[in-house]
């Protein structure tokens, strides 16, 4: 199995360089990955680490002089299985709102974990992960913060991994600075100059293949002041997962490159698994609430056109934008892989709200999730004929 993972890429990678020709240094960090270097680089961490040049060292210790650091996401607990795991991450596990703090020094911690997770009923998949979960951490900083990246990857992990963060102006959003053979740790820190909701992912060759298993997450640069309040935010991120065996298959799936690179993925997931959000972790609120639902695209391919079924948005932030006036009274909107939204509305009839790609067919390949609101009916806002007859079709 490895032998063939290894001919596939060096496939992969000799055809990119021969079609790319000197783009593809800049497309892959200023580094053209022949054959021959790419396979070292996947085998030989000795070799990896000296044509990387010394690790950055990583110190989790504030300094006497500025005092501890903040962390800029909430960290969880990360937990070693032998069996599979859930991947799943929770909607609602994402920072408090900043609001009118000054800028300030913050930090991100990423663990890059290759973890068997559970994908759907009966089957299972190998993620690769930033912190075990999929999508990583919501990272929230305000404009003007400088902000530490620190990635450790995992001592068992059997491939490098790096990040890009879109919200940095630097080489790579952090690419280079941050590739990691397993075992290692490096760093860098950049300024968020830039307010808005941004998407971040793994970015060593080939980029796509480390997306589809699951390294992309999402950061929020606040602008100054904040942003509106809002009764609940949530984390809702869409990716796509190419397996060898047909949707639907049980046992220990595994990635089909062939599919990756032709672009038709087995599963579309929110949050890393089919029907996470609707079976798992649904989202809750309640009538007379207001809620913030922020929005992205993993991808890698897929462009997404988000809907919640039986609402409107009251304000959608075009393509993550905070510093454009959110356009209102929107139906459904359209994300690109790499890209990112946020929408707001208000609660005001109870019932089982369906998130969906409007591409509804992607629904039978796992992706649908619940907004579950409880409270009073409103019948002047809606009211069914016959309720009877509803409640026993939602029992089905």
């Amino acid at each position: 199995m490895r032998l063939a993972k290894d001919k596939n890429d060096r496939v992969l990678f000799g055809s990119l360089t021969v079609a790319l020709g000197t783009s593809a240094a800049i497309l892959l960090g200023s580094t053209i990955f022949t054959p021959h270097f790419q396979a070292a680089r996947l085998l030989d961490t000795s070799a990896t680490a000296a044509s990387l040049g010394p690790v950055q060292p990583v110190s989790y210790q504030a300094s006497a002089a500025r005092g501890p650091i903040p962390l800029a996401h909430t960290r969880t607990k990360i937990t070693k299985s032998d069996g599979a795991v859930s991947i799943v991450r929770d909607p609602t596990d994402l920072p408090p709102p900043i609001g009118m703090r000054a800028p300030q020094r913050v930090k991100v911690e990423l663990d890059t974990v290759e973890v068997t997770g559970n994908l759907a009923d009966g089957a299972t998949y190998r993620y690769w992960t930033f912190n075990s979960k999929v999508p990583g951490p919501f990272v929230r900083v305000r404009v003007g913060d400088t902000v530490e990246v620190h990635l450790k990857n995992d001592d068992n992990s059997a491939m490098m991994h790096n990040v890009d963060f879109h919200a940095v102006t630097g080489p790579g959003g952090g690419a280079k600075a941050t590739e990691a053979a397993a075992g290692e740790a490096r760093s860098f820190e950049f300024v968020a100059a830039n307010p808005g909701l941004y998407v971040y992912h793994c970015a060593v060759p080939m980029a796509a293949q480390h997306i589809s298993n699951g390294m992309y997450g999402m950061i929020l640069v606040e602008p100054e002041g904040g942003l509106p309040k809002v009764d609940h935010e949530f984390y809702v991120m869409q990716g796509e997962i190419y397996t060898e065996q047909k949707v639907g298959a049980k046992g220990e799936l595994t990635e089909s490159y062939d599919k990756l690179l032709d672009e038709k993925p087995e599963y579309f997931v929110f949050n890393g698994a089919a029907l996470a959000l609707a079976k798992d972790m649904p989202l809750k609120a309640k009538v007379g609430e207001t809620v913030r639902i922020f929005f992205g695209v993993g991808g890698p391919n897929k462009t997404s056109s988000f809907h919640v079924i039986g609402e409107v948005f009251d304000r959608y932030y075009n393509l993550g934008s905070l510093t454009t006036p959110p356009l209102r009274d929107v139906q459904t909107i359209t994300v690109p892989p790499g890209g990112a939204g946020v929408v707001e509305f208000k609660l005001q009839v109870p019932g089982k709200f369906m998130l969906v790609d409007h591409a509804l067919s992607r629904v039978e390949r796992g992706l649908a999730g619940v907004l579950d609101v409880s409270g009073p009916d409103d019948p002047n806002v809606y009211k069914d004929h016959d309720p009877a007859k509803s409640a026993h079709s939602m029992s089905h």
